[in-house]
């Protein structure tokens, strides 16, 4: 075995988090706690090693089909190792055949490297003008090369992406939303300069809800009830199908047990009454805002904008380097219906990211052909 040889083979969670440490800039849907989260799926955890070298770590979901014994594997934001000066195609090839040799049918794979990010200011400007069709037609704020020579050696490699289109797919979307909470010389903003990337409305709103007479509190275990309350609520005023009660308080148990504070829930209420609350994850450098829901009452109080200073603020003190939003579309198109979500989240100072997305390799033509045939007439 050469020196640049990696080898694959299954690992123990604790092995996996251990390596986890090494990359604070890795996302929470990598951690073991994250399984314990999606219930449907099946976990495996697999280590490259160099020699005896633990260099890289990845959490693998497997989704088995009906009555044959073939799983599709997903692994979210993985695998973990450094994707900027490692050989990752021979990362890739022994993990292609361990996941082979053990019936999945389809990998999909979504690679953590950002491609573009494009400032808020120039995103919101040019969907209020009118100015571009696309986001991707405007000039970004920074690129890298080295995401671009992934994506292209992915693709000649037999891995197929699916182009981001005007609407959200399934899995993660590959335009998200991030807040800044450092400056471009990778320094510590604090929360003035946060807020000053919003637009002046935004700022205002926001400063107005921190100071006014709500009540923001951060919740614990029981206070799931509160925010899935307020949460069914939103799903009906929004007509969207929401998640359980029971699903937020797993996601609540297993991120906490993995470490406190990893999941927090935040309530902003007025005169004892619930008008906003939100659940946020936080792990190494990032922060997440994964939920939120408000009351269709007294709405010039700004509550979800009091939260919002609030997990700006908590994020700023935990050192994150951003605070992300969730996703947006590609298009800059007024009359599309995400663009108000669009000029929303860029309002609040959220640059768009654009990461290399995710990726899906054949190993099984026939299932994987049965598996799409059922995603398309699924989402009908």
């Amino acid at each position: 075995m050469s020196a640049s040889t990696v080898s694959v083979r299954p690992i123990t969670a604790s092995e996996h988090r251990a390596h986890l440490e090494q990359y604070p800039q890795a996302s929470f849907l990598q951690l073991p706690a994250w399984a314990e989260v999606k219930k449907e799926w099946t976990a495996e955890y697999l280590g490259w090693f160099r020699d005896s070298a633990l260099v890289g770590s990845a959490l693998v979901l497997h989704r088995p089909t009906p009555v044959v014994k073939y799983t599709l594997a997903y692994i979210p934001e993985g695998p973990v190792f450094n994707w900027e000066s490692e050989d990752f195609n021979e990362f890739l090839k022994p993990m292609i055949a361990h996941l082979k040799k053990n019936r999945v049918f389809m990998i999909k794979m979504g690679a953590p490297l950002i491609r573009r990010v494009w400032k808020a200011a120039d995103v919101r400007k040019a969907l209020s003008q009118g100015s571009a069709a696309l986001i991707s037609e405007l000039p970004e704020a920074s690129a890298s090369a080295r995401a671009d020579f992934v994506a292209a050696s992915l693709r000649a490699n037999g891995w197929r992406k699916e182009e981001a289109g005007e609407d959200f797919t399934v899995g993660q979307p590959e335009f998200q939303a991030r807040i800044p909470l450092k400056d471009d010389d990778g320094a510590q903003l604090d929360v003035d300069g946060v807020l000053a990337q919003m637009n002046q409305n935004a700022r205002r709103e926001t400063r107005k809800a921190a100071s006014g007479p709500l009540d923001v509190t951060v919740g614990s275990y029981e206070d799931i009830e509160r925010f899935h309350t307020l949460y069914r609520e939103t799903a009906e005023r929004d007509n969207f199908t929401g998640r359980p009660q029971s699903y937020f308080e797993t996601m609540f148990t297993a991120l906490n047990n993995h470490k406190p504070g990893t999941c927090t829930v935040y309530v902003a209420s007025h005169e004892g009454v619930d008008l906003a609350a939100a659940v946020r994850v936080h792990s190494g450098e990032g922060a997440w805002y994964v939920y939120g829901a408000s009351s269709a009452v007294e709405r010039k109080l700004f509550a979800p904008k009091a939260l919002m200073h609030r997990m700006i603020s908590d994020s700023v003190a935990e050192g994150c380097s951003f605070l992300d939003q969730g996703g947006v579309s590609g298009t800059l198109s007024k009359e599309h219906h995400l663009a108000g979500l669009t000029l929303f989240k860029t309002t609040l100072g959220c640059d768009v990211v654009q990461t290399v997305g995710e990726w899906d390799l054949t190993l099984n033509k026939f299932f994987t052909t049965a598996y799409e045939f059922y995603m398309k007439k699924r989402g009908k």
